[in-house]
């Protein structure tokens, strides 16, 4: 009986199955691991805050503002943003990106693959922001160093490049997933917003992402959510009118926030010192009456969503913490906003509950009520993400009663964001201007795969010139691309089709021997010749497509290693073979 080919186990095996665009199980053991990488990150960061909270605040809560000394507050966030800015400083521009807004640039431009400075000045901005009073959050730092971490591990596997987008999308849900314990949430943000595309094959492993990313948060800290949520019950349907009027009022919030930290043009030309003693400034104005606006804000939100919490205080965090943030982003400090925009919306929430009980003292719901569907409606309108923000507020209440409600606040303020702003999110709103690349459904086909799934391996190399015995001899391997490369460098310059050589020789078949020895130019011969241009295993359609654009080719030869003076040609990828396969995935997927 004939033996049955044994599996692959290796590592090359591994990787030749991750470049094709059905490596599911391959990618779903990467998304196990980059979950507990994240997972794990996640609890170092938390534990970093904490170590700070035992040093500086008197209960060892890095969230206690209030319990500080006002002048200690104050000079809190003035000697942080010193410390964020003597690190900038020193780093050059690209060297300064860091959070969200860096993850999802290098997923467009880089396929994910992070500089190591911009990861370790993650650490230090992430800490030194939360623990110094700015107003700012620990998601954007979650997200950015469980995406690289990912990703990290991936480059040091040499995974081909797609591969490593999917574990941004891993590290991202589970960032998302350990930071607040909603896996679900995670899942969707890290779709709806990062990778901008909902697929099968994309779902599964960040799916295990995410829960690996819980798993590991709440083996540490338990499995109740970031922020405890109450049990609410909307009172009557007659809340909807103003659950609708709310929803509006948030959605105007949030269209606010996106203009502020936007910037203007004169606040960016400022001089960074500058701009980060005004952003230092203003949260040190504040938080000397207000100390709510510093840090994350959990505890005020926590006061909110139990229904204690002043009327001036909400009024602090919902107006001035959200200018605080915006105006921070302006100034160029780059702090994590998704925690801060949670606080304020359930704060401009509770303020409409408290003002609809006003209104309607005896049928209006409790303001915690309010306050929930402000949170998502603020998430979903300034980040415009609502799907997200309805998992969110799914996972927080376990209520699948207020869904319903929340759909409805969810989408009107995303809605009057989305148009007073003219804003598709926060996040989208600070990389560019106009449609975003991983929004186009061609790039976005072709980044899923990598060049080995497509790319032609049948080929032969020969120098330009060769005898008749020598042409024959090239095509005795059946190759479909005949090579030619330069004599200086030994580097393919042309490809020409094997079948237009063949044909020419049976077309010129001379018995005499004597032109047997006579050397034959390669570029003379009639047929399809292509000028080329290497690209690396490792890159995907995506890249490739764009390199052929870029250089006005319609080939590339492929090329396996790293050492310049050890790589091997693999392979030919011509425009035609990606163009045939998109129209393949288009009419399979479509």
């Amino acid at each position: 009986m004939p033996r049955l080919p044994l599996p692959d186990f290796s590592l090359d095996g591994f990787r030749r199955k991750l470049a094709n665009v059905d490596a599911l199980p391959q990618l779903c053991v990467l998304g196990v691991l980059s979950g507990l990488v994240t997972g794990g990150l996640m609890v170092v960061f938390r534990l970093l805050l904490s170590l700070g909270g035992l040093l500086l605040f008197p209960d060892g809560d890095p969230e206690a503002f209030e319990a500080l000394p006002p002048v200690l507050r104050v000079l809190m966030p003035l000697i942080a943003a010193a410390l964020i800015g003597l690190w900038l400083f020193r780093q050059p521009p690209e060297g300064r990106r860091i959070g969200v807004v860096h993850v999802i640039d290098r997923l467009t431009y880089h396929q994910g693959r992070f500089p190591l400075r911009n990861w370790l000045t993650q650490w230090w901005v992430g800490v030194v922001a939360v623990i110094g009073g700015l107003s700012a959050g620990r998601e954007g730092p979650a997200i950015h160093l469980g995406a690289a971490a990912s990703t990290g591990l991936g480059q040091y596997l040499r995974l081909p490049h797609n591969s490593l987008r999917v574990l941004v999308a891993c590290g991202t849900a589970a960032g998302i997933s350990a930071s607040f314990n909603t896996p679900i949430a995670g899942v969707i943000f890290a779709m709806e917003v990062v990778m901008m595309e909902y697929t099968i094959i994309g779902f599964m492993p960040v799916i295990l992402a995410s829960s690996m990313g819980a798993v590991v948060a709440q083996l540490v800290y338990g499995a109740e959510p970031a922020i405890g949520i109450p049990d609410l019950h909307l009172k009557s349907l007659l809340d909807i009118p103003w659950i609708l009027a709310s929803a509006l009022l948030v959605g105007l919030l949030a269209a606010l926030f996106l203009r502020v930290a936007r910037g203007h043009q004169r606040l960016q030309r400022l001089p960074m010192v500058l701009r980060f003693g005004l952003a230092a400034l203003a949260v040190a104005g504040v938080a000397w009456w207000y100390p709510e606006v510093q840090g994350m804000g959990y505890d005020t939100l926590q006061l909110a969503l139990g229904g204690s919490a002043a009327v001036d205080v909400l009024l602090a965090v919902a107006i001035g913490k959200l200018l605080l943030t915006a105006f921070t982003v302006a100034c160029g400090i780059p702090v994590s906003i998704i925690g801060p925009i949670l606080v304020v919306g359930g704060a401009a929430g509770a303020l409409c509950g408290l003002a609809g009980q006003a209104l309607l003292p005896a049928g209006a719901s409790a303001p915690e009520v309010y306050a929930l569907l402000g949170m998502a409606a603020m998430m979903g309108a300034v980040l415009q993400a609502p799907l997200a923000a309805l998992m969110a507020l799914l996972e927080l209440t376990h209520t699948p009663g207020i869904i319903m409600p929340g759909m409805l606040a969810v989408v009107v303020a995303s809605l009057t964001a989305r148009q007073l702003s003219r804003s598709q999110g926060f996040f989208l709103t600070q990389t560019r201007q106009g449609p975003h690349p991983l929004q186009q459904p061609l790039m976005q086909a072709l980044s899923r795969v990598s060049v080995p799934a497509v790319m032609e391996r049948n080929l032969v190399r020969t120098s330009r010139k060769v005898t008749r015995d020598q042409a024959s001899a090239l095509l005795d391997a059946n190759p479909v691309w005949v090579l030619i490369v330069r004599s200086t460098d030994d580097k393919p310059t042309l490809a020409l089709k094997a079948a237009d050589l063949a044909r020419w020789l049976l077309e010129h078949d001379q018995p005499d021997s004597e032109n047997d020895s006579a050397l034959l130019d390669l570029l003379e011969i009639p047929g399809q010749r292509l000028d080329m241009a290497p690209i690396h295993l490792q890159a995907t359609l995506s890249e490739a497509f764009e390199r052929l654009n870029d250089k006005a080719l319609d080939a590339l030869y492929v090329e396996h290693g790293h050492r310049p003076k050890q790589k091997r040609i693999s392979g030919i990828i011509t425009r035609d073979a990606i163009e045939r396969y998109y129209r393949f995935s288009d009419s399979t997927h479509g």
